[in-house]
């Protein structure tokens, strides 16, 4: 093992806690401007990307309508499936056009999940729409009355509104 592979493995993110014997506890110490070269990588493995991640909601279709037929997403799979403990539920993805992470359209199951819809950033903006052409697509989410929570502004990354989806999420719409 090379000595970065055994530096990545050893490192703690900064303010994790480090348990060293039982009872004992140590924490990191938080270094913002730590140089990104001293930043330990892993070895290069090849092949890894970020496929789905999940979104809850409250149900499916209200989702896949916004997603498809708002957003223009495509619908790669609906297909019935059973809870762990034998329930029925759906597996529904989509995805934007030309790939990228999917996402998986969970419906909450229970209390917990069901609190979450809507707010599983804590308020904050989770996702983030690049599009090419921003006033078009920015006059599209106006026209099939999307929830805009933030107007057009010009940051250095480029033009950005805030909506929210069809369960409350705040995205941000990023225009070059």
């Amino acid at each position: 093992m090379t000595p970065s592979q055994v530096r990545y493995q050893t490192a703690l993110r900064p303010g994790a806690a480090l348990k060293l014997s039982p009872g004992s506890q140590h924490t990191i110490p938080h270094h913002p401007a730590t140089p990104r070269s001293s930043i330990p990588t892993p070895p290069t493995l090849g092949g890894v990307r970020i496929d789905l991640v999940t979104l809850v909601v409250h149900e499916y279709d209200p989702a896949i309508e916004f997603f498809v037929g708002v957003l223009g997403f495509e619908l790669v799979e609906d297909v019935p499936s059973t809870t762990t403990d034998g329930r029925p539920k759906r597996w529904v993805v989509v995805r934007p056009p030309g790939g990228g992470a999917g996402l998986l359209l969970a419906r909450a199951d229970g209390e917990r999940q069901g609190a979450r819809v809507g707010d599983q950033t804590g308020g904050r903006v989770g996702f983030f729409l690049r599009v090419e052409r921003f006033d078009l697509w920015y006059n599209v989410l106006k026209e099939k009355n999307v929830r805009i929570v933030r107007e057009p502004r010009t940051e250095s990354y480029g033009t950005v509104a805030v909506f929210q989806d069809v369960a409350g999420n705040l995205w941000d719409l990023i225009g070059d």
